[in-house]
Parts: C-alpha cells; structure tokens; sequence
C-alpha cells in the first residue's frame, strides 16, 4: 500500500492545526482581538481550555498542570468566568454560537459541579442556539458524578486520551490505566447520551511492537469507538521537558513508526471506518467526521479535522487561541499571568499574529490538501513550489493536472510534508516538529 521513502520523511513538519502556526506567532496589540471579537458576526465556535490535570503524563506537551491546589484551581475559574463575561460583551448581537468544545489538561480534573458552572455562565452570557457540544476526558479520573453532568449539559461527543492498552507502554509514558477503568468511562458516557466517541491513541511509544499496536487498535473497534486519532509519540524533550523522565532507548525507528501507520491505517480502513486524512478514522456513514470526508466539506482547526464549517473560534481560558479569517490570537500561556490580566479586567490575548491575503490563500491550500487531498493552485505559487514537488510527483505519491494538485492513495504518509511546501513562512527554515508519521 504505501513505500517507505526516508528522504522525504527526514524533515520535521507541523500538523498544521492553524495557517500561519502556532511557532510564527509574536506579540500581537491587544485592539487587533477586540477588533476582531466586535466584527465576529454569524455562526461562531466557543473553545473552553481547562489546563489542569490530576496526574501529569510523561509525554504530554499541552499546557496543563497539576490540579491539586485548590486555590489556585478556584483562581483560575474566576477568570475563566470573568473572561467569559469580558469576551461576550463585545461580539455583535448577530453572534450565534454553534459549537462548544472542552478540553485542557483534562476538563474532568476539575469538580463536576465547577465544570456545570462553566456552562451556565457559557449559556447565560453567549447566544447559543442547539449548540454541538464535545469534551475531552481523562478515563484515570472519570466518575459517576461526572457522567451525571455530562448527561444534564447534554454533551453529544467525548474523546477519551487512551493512547495504548500495553502496560509496558502505559508505564513508560507515564499514563497506567487498566483497561476495566476505559471500560467503565465507555458505558458511563454511552449511558449519559454520548453518540459520537473518540479514542485518542498512539504509536512509536517506547518499547512498542507491532503486536502491541494491533492489540490497541482491535480494542478500540472492539469497545465501538466512532472516531480514532492514531499520533505518532513526538519525543522532543528540548521542546517538552516533562519528556526526559521518558527513556529514550528504546524508541521504535522511523521505519517502524512508519509501519505502525500503516498498519493503522490499514486496520481500521478495512474494520469499517472511513480515513479522514492521514491519521484520523471515523465509522463510515454514521458519524458526521465521515460524511464531511465523503462529501468534501471536512474542515481543520485547533482541535484537528473537523465537520465545523465556521471561520470563526474564540477561545477561551490561559493559553487558548482564537482563530479569526484576517487574525489569529492566543491568550496569555501563563495561568498565573491569565488570571492576572482577568483580574485588571483586561483581554488575555498578547501573542499571535495577523493573517495576509497570502496566509488565506495559502492556509487554503494546505487545508484542502490535507482534507481533501486535492487542491488548485494558482501560477506563481505552483512555479515556486514545483521543484520541491518533483520527488513527490516522480514516485507516484501526487499528480499534476494543469492548476490542480492531487495527493495519491500513495502519498497519504506524505501529505503533511506536501503541504508544507506552500508554507512561506517555513522557507528555508528548520524547527524541532514532529515527524511526518
């Protein structure tokens, strides 16, 4: 099905969550996000970010902490309430909110009754019409209780960060849960009116085989998740130093990631779901991430691929970043100083950066590549970017028809690394990312 070509492999790619990325953003004047908050009209997303965790995982690079400290934890939600209050009050009455996304750290760290809080104030403040609501949990801390709220929000998705079954690995990467503890978290969920479920798993974990990752991939089908994200573990210690508590020596290479894809991929494409993309899988004509693939109108933003078709995200919480079409903006990473700038009753946005008609145009591109594996590409970006395309289209991995570009069947582990050849900002220019698979 796919070859391996380490050449194409060797150079370290975003996953391109946003266009420009998150390693391009510098500090931004705070007016540019009330700016955009006051022109933000018709359908928008909410994004909610809870960066606490009851327990820290060795591999983990989001922004979260430990939620053992109360009075820090209660200081952080009043700014979140106070940012939520703030944020509201300068969108446009035509502001409609449709999708409503959770997640950290771990929203499940905080109590059951914090979080149904949060959503009040979210409802009270927002206008918020039959909103699509998601939430990502950690099953070490789920609890009844919490599966009662979820029932009460009327929360329609949940992702659960899974990553592996294998107690070797568990271990090595901090995250030890049996799997009678993911069972249980499953059945509370299903049982609290979750129709669409996620598992988040992982592979070149350490010490992982090829028998290990099968063994993952057929529980995951077995306890009927309706979508799989499959990562490749980024070990980046310079980057995230949680990481060196990891030991490195026993890494999977970048050909065993390699095969580990594709037999994912292969897995799960013949188990009966549909590939979104490289490295996401949803249950074929049942889930919405499907048709959105089948149909052409599959999205990607902060939280991945996605059937959200707005332009518009507002995020809310320390470190969360808002994407609007001329800007992106990322709140304050410091909790600390989050929830100082809340309490001078100020925005928290102070990093990110305004988008050109090129970023649009370019961002669009690398969009549809990695959605739909086709995208036109006008003249003089195509003159730029052919002698970089040639060893893709040489292999068979992509096509050329006049102004379109089409990723092959083939060229699926590559997409990634095509569509960072649109990326001007990245020119020339070599970062610590992740690899491509």
């Amino acid at each position: 099905m796919w070859t391996y070509y380490p050449d194409l492999l060797a150079k370290p790619v975003p996953r391109y969550t946003s266009y420009p990325t998150a390693a391009e953003f510098g500090d931004i004047d705070t007016d540019l996000y009330r700016q955009a908050l006051q022109s933000a009209e018709g359908d928008i997303s909410l994004y909610v970010h809870i960066p606490f965790c009851e327990k820290i995982c060795f591999y983990c690079g989001c922004n979260t902490a430990a939620a053992g400290r109360r009075q820090r934890l209660d200081s952080y939600l009043a700014a979140l309430h106070s940012e939520i209050e703030r944020v509201s009050g300068l969108l446009p009455s035509t502001a409609r909110v449709g999708r409503i996304a959770f997640g950290g750290g771990s929203p499940n760290a905080i109590a059951p009754e914090d979080f149904e809080r949060i959503v009040d104030s979210l409802y009270a403040n927002f206008s918020i019409e039959d909103a699509t609501v998601s939430i990502e949990l950690d099953p070490r801390t789920m609890t009844s209780g919490w599966a009662d709220v979820i029932a009460r929000v009327g929360i329609e998705r949940a992702s659960l960060g899974v990553q592996t079954f294998s107690d070797k690995c568990q271990k090595a990467i901090g995250r030890v849960q049996s799997e009678d503890c993911i069972v249980r978290t499953v059945d509370w969920i299903r049982d609290a009116g979750v129709t669409s479920l996620n598992f988040d798993l992982m592979y070149g974990l350490p010490g992982q085989t090829m028998s290990d990752l099968k063994d993952s991939l057929q529980r995951t089908r077995v306890l009927g998740a309706d979508r799989v994200a499959l990562f490749g573990y980024a070990h980046v210690p310079h980057v995230v130093p949680r990481q060196r508590a990891i030991d490195d020596s026993n890494l999977p290479d970048q050909r065993l990631r390699f095969e580990m894809a594709k037999m994912g991929y292969g897995y799960f494409a013949t188990h009966g779901y549909k590939p979104v993309g490289f490295d996401h899988f949803a249950k074929a004509g049942s889930d919405p991430l499907a048709r959105a693939a089948m149909e052409g109108t599959l999205r990607r933003n902060f939280q991945g691929f996605t059937d959200d078709r707005s332009d518009i995200l507002i995020g809310l919480g320390a470190s969360a970043i808002s994407s609007f079409p001329q800007l992106l903006a990322q709140n304050a990473k410091n909790s600390g100083h989050y929830r100082m700038m809340c309490s001078q009753d100020q925005l928290t946005a102070n990093r990110g950066i305004a988008r050109s008609a090129s970023d649009r145009y370019r961002g669009a591109v690398i969009e549809q590549l990695l959605c739909n594996s086709r995208a036109r590409i006008g003249a003089c970006l195509m003159r730029t970017a052919l002698p970089s395309l040639l060893p893709f289209l040489d292999r068979g991995l992509a096509t050329l028809d006049r102004e379109w570009l089409t990723i092959t069947p083939d060229g699926l582990p590559y997409a990634r690394t095509i569509a960072a050849l649109f990326d001007e900002h990245r020119a020339g220019v070599i970062r610590k990312l992740s690899s491509a698979v």
